[in-house]
């Protein structure tokens, strides 16, 4: 899972722009996230997608269209959905 705050200036301009969403459906297509939420966050614009991540050496080409346009401040989590769950329990149940 990806969240992301915008800085509010530099969204501004991107917003005024035509930048912002770009950047947004850029990252839709690129992601192909199972869910994407857009709204308030700590004072300020944010996003959150929810995304299968298959290879870490991804995370650049993910993040840095977030940092250099829109001055974003990014937190990267792993989570997992309820068939992943269930699969990482059943492989604790056998060891």
């Amino acid at each position: 899972m990806l969240r992301a705050r915008l800085d509010t200036e530099v969204s501004n301009e991107a917003l005024k722009n035509g930048k912002l969403p770009e950047v947004m459906e850029s990252m839709l297509e690129r992601l192909q996230p199972e869910a994407a939420y857009f709204g308030p966050s700590e004072g300020g614009r944010s996003c959150t997608f929810v995304f299968d991540m298959q290879d870490s050496s991804t995370l650049p080409a993910i993040a840095e269209p977030l940092f250099q346009e829109l001055g974003a401040k990014i937190d990267i989590e792993p989570v997992m959905n309820p068939e992943d769950m269930r699969k990482g329990l059943a492989a604790l149940r056998q060891s």
